[in-house]
């Protein structure tokens, strides 16, 4: 399908384009409001500031996009493929993305305000002065991620992952950090004083 003919049907009042191939696509600055994009190929896609707020794009594989300032807003990304994506600024409260893969992503100063990131892998991810407040990250792998400036306060952190992870004027506080081994952490200066305060090392 081409993008001319998925923008006419989604005008048309068409949401569902499960699995479209989409590699490559321009679809910068659209209004795509609850479409659903689950399983779709969207590598390389843009979607700098499209709104995809209430987006289904489960399992979809979005390696190297740009989602530059797009709306997330309460989207599902359980299980999408994020790899090397570009998220800066972009807006994902609420969102959901369970198990999602955002090895080497870019999310600086991204918004994922109580957004569901239980066991995504955010491996050499950049998240400096992300908004993850009271995000719920419970087994995500946050290894050789850059958390310079980020916002965790009140965020569940039990089980991650921290492999010389950076933290540098990272807000920690009310920070679930159970079951967590601090030892292999770049520890600069953290709000809270001292992050061994909040946290159980195993």
């Amino acid at each position: 399908m081409n993008i001319d003919e998925l923008l006419r049907q989604y005008e048309d009042g068409a949401r569902d384009f499960v699995q479209t191939n989409l590699r490559g696509a321009c679809l910068s600055e659209r209004c795509l409001v609850e479409i659903n994009l689950s399983q779709s190929f969207l590598t390389n896609a843009n979607f700098s500031g499209t709104n995809l707020a209430g987006a289904n794009l489960s399992a979809a594989v979005l390696t190297r996009a740009t989602l530059w300032r797009s709306n997330l807003t309460q989207a599902s990304l359980m299980s999408a493929n994020l790899s090397g994506a570009n998220l800066i600024r972009a807006n994902l409260a609420n969102s959901n993305s369970d198990q999602a893969l955002l090895m080497k992503a870019d999310l600086r100063l991204a918004d994922l305000q109580g957004a569901n990131l239980i066991g995504v892998n955010f491996v050499g991810a950049d998240l400096r002065y992300t908004n993850l407040s009271g995000a719920d990250l419970t087994g995500a792998d946050l290894s050789e991620a850059n958390l310079t400036g980020a916002n965790l306060s009140h965020a569940n952190m039990c089980g991650v992952k921290l492999s010389q992870t950076i933290f540098d004027k990272t807000d920690l506080r009310s920070t679930r950090l159970e079951d967590v081994d601090l030892c292999q952490i770049i520890l600069r200066e953290a709000d809270g004083a001292n992050i061994l305060n909040y946290a159980t090392v195993k």
